[in-house]
Formats: C-alpha cells, structure tokens, sequence
C-alpha cells in the first residue's frame, strides 16, 4: 500500500468505527513549508497572470473605447478583497464549516434561483445569451460560490454518513438529488462546463470520503444519457463537440475556436514571439483574456511559458495534497482535497480546452484568467486549505 493511501486508509477506518479522534497517520506531520510554499505558487500564478492579462486585453479595451491596462486593473482590484478573504478563512478552523454546510449551500441555491427567473432581468442581465451574473452593487457569480458550498456539504454529508457510503440508495442517492438541485438552475443559465465541473468535484470528494469507484462509475454511465441530452438539444454544444472530434474540418466554422488556439500554441515556439507580441488577439482567438488565456500565454512565452504555468499547478496539487493528507481529521481531510480539486482541475481542464484535448468550453485559468468572483473564490479555497494546515501543525490539531 502506498505511503498516501495508508492514511488516508486510517482516517476512513476511524470515521467509519464512530469516532471522533482520528488515528495516528503513521507519523506523518507537515513539515512547515508547505503554508509558504503554497502562498509563493500563487503569488506567482497571480502576478505571470496580471502580466499576461494585460497583454491579452490591451487591444480589447482599446476597441471599447478604454484605456488599455482596464481589465488588467480590474482584475488587480480584485486582488485586495481575495487577500482580505485568504487570511480571514486562515483563522477559522475548518472544522466550523460543517455545521454551515446546509446554510451556505442554501443561500447558495437561492442566488441561483434569483439568477434565472423570469422577472429578476433588472438585477441578473442576460450576456452573450446567457444569465451568470447578478447585480448587486457589485457583479457575483453564483456559480463559483456554488463550487465552495457543494465541496464544503459534500465533505460534511460524506463524514455523518460514512457507514452508509457503500449502499446506493442510503449513500450516492441523498448526494445525487442536492447536485441535482444545484445543478439544475446552473443549467438553466445556461452554463453547462460549470455544472458537470461542480458534480466532478463533488464526486472527487464523496469518492475521497470512501464511496464505491463502482458506484462513482454507475453514475457516470447514467449521466451519459442526461449529458448528450444537454449537448444535442442547443445547437452549439453539439457544433462544439463536432469541432473538437474535427480540429481541422471546418477552421472557420464550428473548429474555428479550437484551430486558432491551436495557431496560438502552436506559433510560440520554444520561447515565445514575446510579451505584447500576440497576433492571436487581434480579433482571431475569442475571449484571449479569459477562456483562452492558455493560449495566449503558449503564443508570447512558448513552450517554457506553458511548461512554467503546468509547473505552478502540479506544484500546487503536491503542496495542497500534503496538506489535506495531514489533516487532523476526515472532514479536515476532504475540505482540503476539495479545495486542492477546485484550484488544480479547473486549471487542468482550462489547458486542455486550449490544447484541444477536450471540447471548447468556459473555465478559467485559476489566479490568471479574467474574472474578480473567479478570482475571490480561489482565494477563499487557498485560505482553507491554509487554515487546514495550520490546524495540522498545532499540537491540539488531534483532538478530534
């Protein structure tokens, strides 16, 4: 067995026998410099994604009659209320969060709602075909909030209901019916991508807490029907997968996106055609500061810019393990999986948008693509999993 599973192992025995201190983890203990190893990996993703931000959106807001540095700006703005957040989570011992779990997630679930009524357009503006913002003085969108809550209930339902996880209908079902519900306003939106990233993060974590891979996999089977559903009924989902079955069928047609990414990654070389030097963003390669950042950041910095950006996040995946397998308990643990699940899987589903492995779609690139709510989220999942390591290096972080 290996050296992660058997603690992992031995908290899942703990919490099954009812207890409530978990077993020694065979010694292991961080060792300090996981914390600041942690906050220099997103220090760095932050500031390589101002810089590239801003490159990729000078010509954009210069077409919207701004100055060229805006969205840079914007974003930087951003930056304050995500540090305020981090450090505030910091000192809160996670275990608190899960008698929050059915509050959050329902405060959650009624911006979602709000978001897609029919009489709520004043405060929820349809963009681009779509309703994922509300107005409220600032702009949020709920469906990042949402990531945090369903991780958070997940890890809480996965902990009181540990004897009953292998049973599928006493254990999957409850969690099947409250991602549905979630889900389901999301998908009226519409935004499809943020729905199933939400159900696959929440099933890392319920997987993590102990359920069958056997079930896990039942479920996949059974969404398949539900999912081409939702592709075959809205046309551009169904252009998308076709592209990406295609790269090169169509490049000014449904492949379009996908084969100027390609262009994008593809022209940047070893090193790069430089900062500032993008041809991709002169109205070629859509939404080059958000969805496709990537991209950008392949065509300016080539293959060392890419290798760099993978670098960070595997680092941050190694950090953010270490940390949840020292957990002081199994809820500590999965809080701390799941929001390692959330900064690393987004990022790696971002990539592969961009290098055509999958189907185009809307995810950002953590601490890097455009979007303050986006950002504030990340944030906040840095400061629990910093608030989960510091309840594993104090000594009383046993106690339970």
């Amino acid at each position: 067995m290996s050296t992660l599973a058997r603690p992992v192992r031995a908290k899942l025995r703990g919490a099954t026998a009812g207890a409530t201190r978990m077993p020694d983890t065979e010694g292991y203990r961080l060792e300090g410099w996981e914390p600041g190893a942690l906050l220099l990996i997103v220090l760095l993703a932050l500031s390589f994604g101002l810089v590239e931000l801003y490159s990729a959106s000078a010509l954009m807001a210069s077409e919207e009659g701004l100055p060229a540095h805006s969205y840079a700006l914007r974003q930087l703005l951003g930056v304050g209320p995500g540090i305020a957040t981090m450090f505030a989570l910091y000192w809160v011992d996670p275990r608190l969060y899960r008698p929050l779990a059915w509050p959050l997630l329902g405060f959650v679930f009624v911006l979602l709602v709000i978001l897609v009524l029919p009489w709520t357009e004043s405060i929820a503006p349809r963009t681009n075909g779509a309703r994922r913002w509300l107005d409220l003085g600032i702009s949020v969108q709920p469906s990042e909030l949402a990531k945090l809550a369903l991780i958070l209930w997940t890890a809480s339902l996965a902990v009181r209901k540990q004897e009953k996880l292998h049973s599928l209908r006493f254990g999957l079902l409850p969690f099947l019916v409250v991602w549905s519900a979630i889900t389901l306003p999301i998908l009226l939106q519409p935004d499809f991508s943020a729905a199933v990233l939400l159900v696959l993060l929440s099933a890392l974590v319920l997987f993590a807490g102990g359920a069958r891979i056997g079930h896990i996999i039942l479920l996949g089977m059974v969404a398949m029907p539900v999912l081409w559903n939702q592709i075959e009924s809205v046309g551009y989902r169904l252009r998308r997968v076709m592209g990406f079955l295609d790269p090169s069928g169509d490049p000014t047609g449904v492949s379009y996106q996908i084969h100027q990414s390609l262009i994008a990654v593809g022209s940047g070389g070893l090193t790069g055609v430089g900062f500032g030097g993008s041809r991709q963003k002169f109205g070629f390669l859509p939404e080059p500061h958000n969805d496709f950042l990537f991209a950008m950041i392949g065509e300016e910095w080539g293959f060392l810019g890419v290798a760099f950006t993978l670098a960070l996040f595997l680092a941050f995946a190694l950090v953010g393990y270490r940390i949840a397998r020292a957990a002081p308990d199994l809820f500590s643990y999965l809080l701390g999986l799941g929001m390692t699940n959330l900064i690393v899987v987004s990022a790696l589903l971002h990539m592969a948008v961009a290098l055509a492995l999958l189907p185009t779609t809307g995810l950002n690139l953590p601490f890097m693509s455009y979007g303050r709510s986006g950002l504030l989220v990340s944030f906040a999942a840095v400061g629990i999993l910093l608030a989960v390591a510091r309840t594993s290096m104090r000594p009383s972080g046993r106690a339970r």
